[in-house]
């Protein structure tokens, strides 16, 4: 009996347990999925290639390694060629391999015991890392031997990359010397190898190599010899120069070389060194890895978009590694668009088809990437200008939307669909925690720009103009929303209303910095706000929009101060505060009337002024008017029980429409301080 009573009870036990797993797997699935919605539904539409990919990671990591690069320059540096290496190569047949090299190449490829000593020493100790080079050297030699050509340089000084970089185009030395030819900044710059924040052109394989060709050809017209021309490269003109007069004139490497810097005395030798391992490596028993991608395999599409690698790899299934080994001269993985000069992004060929098929879909990507960063801030303000004929007003007025929270939503990502925060939608909603039930309907604020077509009449019908602060309107929002549905017209007197945009100056601002964030020019931006100098003021409200209207002429506004405040948090002090708000320590002082520099923790303080403009005085007046609570006959008025945490800031955002100088009136409260569980009348 008591077996029949227990088994439904397991059964209803573990029916439970299955439910609650799958749920939980079924959740994380939709916030997946929601995540890569967007991303997935444009990339299903894709025209694909079906060519292979033409890179894989063993090869991508051998690429971007910095350890021969490191290896190869401490053995320039450190090894002594005079030092005996041994190594079994006989030295008469080193001899004759070297003279067959002389032979057919325009260097002074001579026997002498210090090559035959580094020649050894790398035979002996980096014998794997040819290897690997050489495999690394099928990408790149078709590059360099193009640009030496064109140049009717030596085809053999592509070798020089090797000692130089170990071909790695992101190297850079201990004195900054960058790329796969290790230019100088300097060098770089008059070789019109553009250096900026976004972009190394030193980086890059196909104009570094134009550039080093270039050069080698100007060191030749003066020294006439290509030994001296790579000694020239790597130490300067001015000291083969040098020793070559130490040397009484003499201009064979080998007579100069003890009067050249000690990292130059080995240069030449580990140059000739490379060149005779290529040469020899099958004789040495150096077998080349394969590489998998050549530079055949690879084609450049031109950018008319900035986009990040990060997005270039989502979208075509690329990894962000191989779009660095590919497109080296992008410093912050990230590719620009300055308009008037083009860059181009570099891919295997399939991943080339798949782009140049679904470029406007990519850069639809992109762009909406773009919609949802966070953007500067920007307040924007109504001049009222003449026009004697119809009127239209553009009014940024909130509306209340409700969302309805499915399986996997959270807070942020609801807050990010809708541009709000999250602070706004727990406040707006008396949320406590930052967790939701499924089901939940959550009431949404959000700002939306209505345009309403304004019908001049004579002055007898004329109906005052109504302007609310934002807090009145939020609060009479469902009256607004009303008159949208009925498209009732607003009635004024000979007034049209044009939306120009405006920027408040924040730290570190200057009208150059403002304008490129704006689309405008540094001469409109000073024209607009009548200023002589580029000098501007911090916290100052700067127009940086062209105002649309048929008159130029201007009611002059009028301005009224509000205060931004902030709630004191652990560890916070006058000193970070001020920064953060681009204050001054003194200045908070002042607003807050402090003695000290002692904040209590909670405590709300006042941290800037911002300016509202008003569009003339009886504006102001409306504004600046408080209402009269006591003639009201409809107020009513809600008990509030101050909780653990609590401010007068932090109330006041709970109830629209209400400031913390009402709280202060209505409770007779002087200072800023709290208890829990004392009981706050709002009137509202």
């Amino acid at each position: 009996m008591k077996i029949k009573n227990i088994a439904p009870i397991l059964f209803l036990f573990f029916s439970i347990q299955t439910f609650s797993q799958k749920y939980v797997e079924n959740k994380g699935v939709t916030k997946t999925e929601t995540q890569n919605y967007y991303l997935d539904s444009i990339k299903k539409t894709f025209v694909k290639d079906n060519l292979a990919s033409c890179v894989d990671s063993l090869w991508l990591k051998e690429l971007t390694s910095l350890d021969l690069f490191n290896d190869i320059s401490d053995d320039i540096k450190n090894i002594n060629i005079d030092e005996k290496v041994d190594y079994e190569l006989p030295t008469e047949l080193l001899k004759q391999r070297l003279a067959a090299m002389d032979a057919k190449s325009p260097f002074n490829i001579e026997y002498n015991p210090g090559l035959e000593n580094i020649i050894k020493s790398f035979l002996k100790n980096r014998k794997k890392s040819f290897g690997r080079l050489m495999a690394i050297s099928e990408y790149y030699f078709p590059m360099f031997e193009e640009a030496l050509a064109k140049q009717n340089v030596p085809l053999e000084i592509k070798y020089l990359a090797i000692v130089e970089s170990a071909l790695n185009p992101k190297a850079v030395s201990r004195v900054g010397a960058t790329g796969l030819w290790q230019f100088m900044y300097q060098t770089g710059k008059q070789y019109n190898l553009k250096i900026d924040s976004y972009v190394d052109e030193r980086s890059d394989p196909l104009k570094s190599s134009n550039a080093a060709a270039e050069y080698m050809s100007k060191m030749y017209e003066i020294f006439g010899d290509w030994d001296l021309v790579l000694a020239s490269y790597n130490s300067g003109p001015g000291n083969v120069a040098k020793a070559i007069r130490r040397s009484g004139g003499q201009q064979n490497y080998w007579n100069i070389r003890k009067n050249l810097p000690k990292e130059t005395q080995g240069y030449v030798p580990a140059f000739l060194a490379t060149m005779y391992i290529y040469e020899y490596h099958k004789e040495h028993g150096i077998k080349p890895e394969r590489a998998l991608v050549q530079n055949f395999a690879t084609d450049t599409i031109l950018i008319k978009k900035q986009m990040s690698f990060k997005q270039i790899a989502d979208l075509l299934d690329v990894s962000v590694t191989q779009l660095q080994l590919l497109n080296p001269s992008y410093k912050m993985n990230v590719i620009p668009y300055y308009g008037d000069q083009d860059h181009f992004l570099r891919l295997p060929k399939d991943k080339i088809a798949v782009f140049a098929s679904n470029e406007d879909k990519i850069y639809a990507y992109v762009q909406r990437d773009l919609d949802f960063r966070e953007k500067p801030f920007q307040v924007t303000k109504a001049i009222v200008l003449n026009d004697t004929l119809n009127a239209t007003q553009r009014v940024s007025l909130p509306k209340t939307k409700y969302y309805t929270v499915k399986s996997g939503d959270n807070l942020t990502e609801i807050a990010n669909k809708y541009s709000v925060t999250v602070n706004d939608i727990k406040n707006w909603n008396n949320l406590k925690g930052s967790t939701v039930a499924r089901g939940k309907s959550l009431k949404i604020i959000t700002n939306e720009s209505v345009a309403k077509t304004v019908k001049n009449e004579p002055k007898t019908n004329n109906v005052p103009l109504e302007v609310k602060t934002n807090q009145q309107v939020a609060s009479s929002e469902s009256k607004v929303n009303k008159d949208d549905k009925t498209n009732k017209n607003i009635k004024s007197d000979t007034l049209s209303t044009a939306v120009a945009s405006y920027y408040v100056v924040q730290k570190g601002d200057n009208l150059s910095s403002i304008a490129k964030k704006n689309n405008v020019s540094v001469a409109e931006i000073k024209e607009w706000n009548n200023l002589a100098t580029n000098s501007i003021q911090l916290g100052a409200s700067l127009q940086v929009g062209k105002i649309e209207g048929n008159e130029k002429e201007e009611i002059a506004l009028t301005t009224k101060t509000e205060n931004v405040e902030y709630i004191v948090k652990k560890g916070d002090n006058l000193g970070n505060i001020s920064k953060k708000f681009g204050s001054t320590i003194d200045d908070l002082k002042q607003w807050n009337n402090l003695q000290d520099n002692a904040i209590a923790l909670g405590s709300s303080l006042i941290v800037a002024k911002s300016e509202v403009p008003l569009e003339n005085k009886a504006v102001a007046e409306t504004l600046t008017k408080k209402p009269n609570l006591a003639s009201s006959s409809k107020t009513n008025i809600t008990n509030y029980l101050v909780q653990k945490g609590d401010s007068l800031y932090s109330i006041s955002k709970k109830y629209p429409g209400v400031s913390i100088s009402d709280i202060k009136k209505w409770n007779n409260i002087s200072g800023e301080e709290l208890k829990p569980g004392m009981k706050l009348k709002i009137n509202g």
